[in-house]
């Protein structure tokens, strides 16, 4: 009877691979900040909460993938910027409660393992957590052959990610809309591009010969990480609310934060819309509707403050690199007004 293995079911041994582990170990100490402590068993990461300094510490933690744009990788053979998607696009939702990111874990699913490809997105993930300021304590590889299915592009299989991220905010600095008011302002921060949303209607927008080229690569480019940049605003001025423009675009996101009785008007042409987003549109003959409510069309985050904290706002912004414009108003009503 012939002998069966776990490596002959497709399942490889890397827990017993010197050389990656080596590089994998190297990727994850680089992230490292004061309060990593490792672990006791190797099951399990621990994190010292007191390193970070923050009084009346609170836990706020989010989760969430990349989704589709894993399929504009595969077509441009390049997995780096992935696993900077992946981090950002959970470190983007803890700030939004003005709350600082400290620890990130990570899980990749794929049918076969590809070394060179899952280290480029394991690369990706430790870059964003530099970015973030966030430590990479954990994460797992599921090889599961015969569940991810589709053919091979440029030698990579289907794959999957996910991730979790966990960060600290003061209890007395929660930020969480309810101070904000009729006549508020909202500020726009500027995008890198559609982030991690919409990619479903971008691949049934753009063919896969698109996909494969110069749009493709501009579709890849990662999501941009507000950590730094916010909490230099945040530290200095009174944000009342602050908006993740992700799924859902203006029109969904916009209500989460504000108050039920109030609403927004929002100027459509009052920033500077990358042109990828006018090449989307005019392609697929998309409504202006539809796209402020399936894609960030250039704005990734939307503070909510007083007009007169508008400046200053805008100066520290601009000192990180991050333009800003003022994109609309808080109003009476429920809706979100498009003008």
């Amino acid at each position: 009877m012939k002998t069966m293995t776990y490596e002959k079911a497709g399942v490889p041994h890397l827990k017993g691979d010197p050389v990656y582990n080596r590089k994998i170990a190297g990727l994850i100490r680089s992230t490292h900040i004061p309060g990593v402590l490792g672990s006791p068993t190797g099951f399990a990461a621990l994190f010292d909460p007191g390193k970070v300094k923050i009084q009346n510490p609170l836990l706020v933690a989010s989760t969430d993938g990349v989704g589709t744009k894993l399929e504009v990788a595969r077509l441009q053979g390049r997995h780096d910027t992935i696993g900077i998607d992946l981090v950002a696009m959970c470190v983007n939702d803890i700030i939004t409660c003005g709350a600082k990111p400290v620890f990130f874990l990570d899980y990749i699913a794929t049918g076969k393992f590809r070394s060179k490809a899952v280290g480029e997105i394991l690369k990706g993930i430790t870059a964003g957590c530099r970015e973030a300021g966030c430590a990479l304590i954990g994460g797992e590889t599921a090889i599961m052959p015969g569940f991810y299915g589709g053919k091979e592009i440029r030698g990579v299989p289907q794959y999957d990610v996910a991730g979790f991220s966990v960060g600290l905010v003061d209890r007395r600095k929660v930020i969480s809309g309810k101070n904000v008011r009729s006549g508020d302002v909202l500020l726009g921060l500027a995008s890198s591009g559609f982030h991690s949303n919409g990619y479903s209607l971008l691949r049934k927008i753009f063919p896969q010969s698109k996909l494969s080229g110069k749009i493709g690569l501009e579709l890849l480019k990662p999501t941009r990480i507000y950590v730094k940049p916010m909490l230099a605003v945040i530290s200095k001025l009174q944000v009342k609310g602050i908006v993740n423009i992700t799924g859902g675009g203006f029109i969904d996101n916009l209500p989460r934060v504000i108050p039920g009785s109030l609403g927004a008007k929002i100027r459509k042409n009052s920033w500077l819309r990358p042109k990828i987003f006018d090449l989307a549109q005019d392609f697929a003959n998309i409504s202006d509707f539809e796209m402020l409510r399936t894609f960030n069309c250039g704005i990734g985050m939307v503070f909510i403050l007083r007009l007169r904290d508008v400046p200053k706002a805008q100066k520290i912004l601009k000192q990180h690199s991050v333009s800003s414009w003022v994109i609309g108003d808080v109003i009476r009503g429920r809706a979100v007004e498009v003008i």
